[in-house]
């Protein structure tokens, strides 16, 4: 177990991007910061040429930092890019996937709107939950309603869940503070001032200091 496993860790949202050499650079540079759990490449807009051509760019990256690649989007294309998993966000889409998928893949779950939505997902046993949208950093802090579910959530059930914080980087200690395993990032990462690095090592270096520690 790393120092870092011991409180919540930083998972990667990469953003929406049409220069995939400029995205690969970045994803590169935040990697090279410091401790990530996870980075999830999203389809957005793109069509499966596009998306396929994006996510073989970079997820030998993620996976030569050490860090687990997550394809949210088509099925398909994580298998052709030897994806290490899969984030779903259509809740009915759920069970077919992890019944064909695990335990090859991790299979984490966004979608979770409400208490109710929340513990149908629960009841997939997925390897995850995900608090919030992937495009949701709207804000320079997490969305209150994803820091509500994620405290009711960390203290009822045992399945990690995952929250989107905002667009300061500060916006990871209230995240950890709700009992969440995982909180994830976009723009506060790739759009930093000094760069993704710098912003990755500032994040660490904030959790390292402020964020409780599990089983404390």
């Amino acid at each position: 177990m790393t120092k870092q496993e011991d409180r919540c860790r930083l998972v990667l949202v990469v953003p929406e991007e049409d220069d995939a050499q400029a995205l690969a650079q970045k994803l590169e540079a935040a990697l090279s910061g410091g401790d990530v759990a996870s980075v999830i490449v999203p389809q957005y807009a793109s069509d499966e040429q596009v998306f396929q051509k994006r996510a073989e760019l970079l997820l030998p990256i993620i996976q030569d930092a050490g860090a687990a690649g997550m394809i949210a989007g088509d099925s398909r294309i994580a298998g052709r890019v030897k994806a290490d998993g899969l984030h779903v966000e259509v809740v009915a889409e759920l069970v077919e996937t992890m019944e064909k998928f695990t335990p090859k893949l991790i299979v984490g779950a966004g979608g979770a709107s409400d208490r109710h939505r929340a513990l149908e997902i629960g009841e997939a046993r997925p390897d995850y939950i995900f608090f919030g949208k992937l495009d949701g950093d709207i804000k320079p802090e997490a969305h209150p309603k994803s820091l509500a579910l994620a405290e009711w959530w960390a203290s009822m059930v045992e399945i990690p869940c995952v929250v989107m914080g905002g667009t300061d980087g500060a916006s990871v200690i209230p995240v950890s503070e709700t009992g969440a395993e995982f909180v994830a990032l976009r723009e506060a990462v790739f759009s930093h001032p000094q760069g993704p690095a710098d912003a990755v090592r500032e994040i660490n270096s904030l959790l390292d200091e402020k964020a409780p520690r599990f089983g404390a």
